[in-house]
């Protein structure tokens, strides 16, 4: 985005306002108007109608984008004054353009049939059934919402349906507003009175009342008006009060009788003349090897043609800069709303420190060296990320404590035909001979708590355990600075045990795993919070259970105060997934090979379960089948995995977008001619592919951006170049693993260019969607997912700890392909 924050200061980084270029050129058009992109322009105000739809995660409805920062958003028809994740939502039609007008109208629905579409029970309102139109209507300078009901509503919902539309906090904060004669600054926590309706819900107290709103009127790139033209008044309300990731909102309420025209708001974005974005230089964070090719992105404004000069400059051991390289950049061309450029630097490999300059903006420095990536780089994942996500255990650093002893009390059989409000579905059955509230030993072990949610996944204990122990196999990663002691479940930061790290934490995903299996008889779907206010806590996992087993038709008492315990242990949730099954047991299988020697108990349970599932699940979804057949070829040389092999050499080569990496490794053991040939000819034709589709940005990786960042599936991308250059390396190039790599240390679309790995680069994201993310911090180590797309065309990375999608930190291949793919580049680089 475009909006440039100073991460280091995290508090006066919410408070800072963009900086950005007033450059003197004609403004583009005098009133706003429809672009191609279907949404309303003028100067640089942006007003977009339904182009997403993701409300949980503030995207959707009205959102309006002033000067390069997006400043509303989930302008919409809502229930609630203040909506938080599962608060009810409409159904979305069809968005209608006219272009003669410009006016953009939707339809929307209550009730909405696709409020389960994320597995959610919403509350449901079975009196509530209306459809209504929003439509935006460009007004000069300004637009115009109005909002037209098919029929007025009923009595009973007088008062409780409104308009709201969603202020971002981030760049509120210090900040005025005047709302009529009343007037107040943006506070930086809720301060918000709070009470009781008459249906026992917590609600907010407006923060002011009346006709017209005026935000910040001391900031020309931020000034904006709101004014009801009904002659109904406007509320302004902190939804902080009931959600901790709330926005302010701005709403109206639906009038008795009201239809056509039953809301009508003139909001008018302050657009500064001439507004263009400033330019930004795209770089690794952390830096380049000589060996590595070396390109900046310059990503400039869609109506700045400029092309000026590019100078990377190396830090003088003594202060000051030197030139080491002066140059024209190249035009690369455009992609989403911005103009590139590209700036090779690849012939400078002399080691040191350096910046890029373009214009007025300089770059954070970065270096060039052999060991670029052999420090501080994948080490903060493996000895803070990984030990701090610890589930059973207490994790200490020398005088902090991450979090305390957590989850003893592991777990609970889910009921069944429950469907959980995350997405965990238990059917008619267990599964297994555990009865709905039973306790299932053996899972108060192992595992790792998944982003700040704290649930298990099978997928992401198993996808952590085949990475990991992939990066042990293929680089001998003998680090150790961190004890593990799992008798007595502490885990001690920065402390060496004299073991290496990353086998003790392959060992704790197989504790989970294994014996889970061995208590159901078969993998766990997850095991997760019963209770929303369980599962949305902030902060230590040691406060949501109390760690003392509770047992059904028996006297529980809290071990603490001496009352009646709650029922606050997690669910087990089971299914019948035969894929995902194969793919667990692809874990286990690779995993028995490094736990020889190590922990023999569990490389043999680790096999044994492999095979059985190898034996038992049904033939489903081939890459799982597959890339169970190579663990298991290369764990035990058994012909039978190798027949499969040749005998699918077809299908593997018609899916070698999924396969390819997988059988890489397996060409060495297999001597068959076809299988060979047709693999290799297949894996031709996806580097041809792969080739073609790096063209298609300024990034030179394949990367479609979506609502969701891009960085984990970028680096899932990576991750399996290395197989598919380690494994054919006679057709795949290193070179779209390490532009992976750059993209995901900073490289990539947006004013925000920190690396998405917090605590790693010079600029890092260090404000994230993890457990602390209530104290605006982060986890060293933690692999956020990065820059998303704002739809149609805005990229954006906020310095705001509560998006998800641009924030969050997971378990699984979010976690150990980054770690993979670090070492791997040491790895390719320092053999050349």
């Amino acid at each position: 985005m475009r909006s440039k924050f100073t991460f280091t200061a995290i508090i006066a980084a919410c408070c800072l306002l963009p900086c950005f270029l007033y450059a003197q050129v004609k403004p583009a058009a005098n009133l706003m108007k429809l672009n191609a992109q279907e949404y309303l322009e003028y100067n640089g105000i942006n007003v977009m109608l339904a182009h997403d739809f993701y409300p949980e995660g503030h995207q959707g409805g009205v959102g309006i984008i002033q000067n390069g920062q997006r400043v509303a958003t989930n302008g919409d028809i809502r229930l609630e004054p203040t909506p938080g994740q599962w608060s009810p939502i409409p159904k979305v039609g069809k968005r209608v353009v006219n272009k003669a007008t410009g006016e953009v109208s939707v339809r929307m629905e209550f009730p909405n049939p696709d409020m389960n579409r994320h597995g959610f029970n919403p509350i449901i309102y079975p009196d509530l059934n209306f459809a209504y139109n929003i439509r935006v209507v460009p007004a000069g300078k300004a637009f115009r919402i109005i909002v037209d009901l098919d029929k007025p509503l009923p009595d009973n919902w007088i008062g409780k349906v409104g308009f709201n539309l969603e202020l971002f906090p981030g760049i509120l904060f210090g900040k005025s507003y005047y709302m009529d004669k009343q007037f107040g600054i943006f506070p930086q926590q809720a301060d918000g009175q709070t009470y009781i309706d008459k249906e026992g819900e917590t609600q907010v107290m407006p923060m002011a009342e009346g006709r017209k709103l005026t935000i910040t009127p001391e900031t020309d790139l931020q000034r904006m008006t709101i004014e009801n033209l009904l002659g109904g008044s406007l509320q302004l309300l902190d939804g902080r009060a009931k959600h901790n990731n709330g926005w302010f909102v701005v709403r109206s309420l639906v009038a008795k009788g009201a239809s056509k025209d039953a809301v009508e708001w003139l909001i008018t974005p302050n657009a500064v003349e001439g507004w263009q974005s400033q330019p930004v230089v795209q770089v690794s964070q952390v830096g380049y090897h000589p060996a590595q090719q070396k390109i900046a992105v310059i990503e400039l404004d869609k109506n700045d043609k400029r092309v000026l000069p590019v100078s990377l400059m190396r830090i003088n051991e003594n202060g000051g800069l030197i030139t080491a390289l002066k140059a024209t950049p190249t035009i690369w061309g455009d992609f989403l709303r911005y103009h590139y450029l590209q700036f090779d630097f690849t012939k400078i490999t002399t080691p040191g420190m350096y910046l890029v300059k373009y214009g007025n903006y300089q770059t954070e420095p970065f270096q060039i060296s052999t060991d670029v990536f052999r420090n501080d780089v994948w080490q903060p994942t493996l000895s803070y990320f990984l030990p701090i996500q610890m589930c059973h255990m207490r994790v200490n650093e020398k005088y902090r404590v991450w979090h305390g002893l957590c989850h003893m009390d592991d777990a609970r059989m889910a009921p069944v035909d429950s469907n959980h409000f995350d997405g965990y579905i238990q059917g008619h059955s267990t599964l297994n001979k555990y009865k709905p509230g039973d306790n299932v030993p053996f899972l108060d072990r192992g595992a790792w708590h998944d982003a700040g949610d704290f649930d298990l996944r099978v997928e992401s204990q198993a996808e952590t355990v085949h990475g990991l122990t992939l990066a042990y196999e293929a680089f001998d990663v003998r680090y150790d600075n961190t004890t593990i002691d799992q008798k007595n479940h502490i885990v001690e930061i920065h402390q060496p045990d004299g073991k290496p790290d990353m086998l003790q934490q392959i060992e704790h995903g197989l504790l989970a795993i294994t014996g889970g299996y061995q208590a159901l008889g078969r993998f766990y779907r997850g095991v997760i919070e019963p209770t929303i206010r369980q599962y949305t806590i902030l902060g230590d996992a040691a406060n949501i259970t109390d760690n003392t087993p509770f047992v059904t038709n028996a006297s529980n008492i809290n071990p603490v105060l001496k009352t009646p315990a709650a029922a606050d242990d997690r669910w087990v949730f089971t299914e019948e997934n035969p894929g995902r099954s194969l793919e667990t047991a692809a874990a286990l299988a690779a995993a028995s090979r490094v736990m020889k020697g190590y922990n023999d108990t569990l490389a043999t349970q680790c096999l044994q379960i492999a095979q059985e599932v190898w034996k038992n699940t049904p033939d489903q979804t081939l890459r799982h089948r597959v890339a169970l057949a190579v663990e298991l070829l290369i764990a035990t040389k058994d012909k039978t995995y190798a027949d499969y092999l040749v005998n699918n050499t077809d299908a593997i080569a018609n899916s070698i977008d999924n396969t390819g990496w997988l059988v890489g490794r397996t060409m060495g053991l297999i001597n068959d001619a076809n299988y060979h040939d047709k693999i290799t000819e297949a894996v031709k034709k996806l580097y041809a592919q792969i080739q073609q589709q790096g063209t298609k940005t300024p990034y030179g990786v394949p990367y479609e951006p979506n609502i969701w960042g891009a960085g984990w599936g970028i680096q899932n991308f990576g991750y399996k170049q290395y197989f598919l250059y380690s494994g054919f390396p006679s057709v795949f190039s290193d070179t779209y693993m390490l532009h992976a790599i750059d993209f995901v240390l900073g490289c990539h679309p947006g004013y925000n260019t920190a690396s998405f790995v917090s605590g790693v680069g010079s600029k890092s994201m260090t404000t994230a969607y993890g457990f602390n993310r209530a104290d605006r911090s982060y986890i060293p180590g933690g692999i956020t997912s990065g820059t998303a797309l704002i739809r149609p065309d805005f990229p954006e990375l906020l310095n705001w700890p509560y998006l998800w999608q641009q924030g969050e930190y997971v378990l699984g291949g979010g976690t150990t392909d980054y770690l993979f793919l670090v070492l791997a580049a040491d790895h390719v680089l320092n053999k050349k």
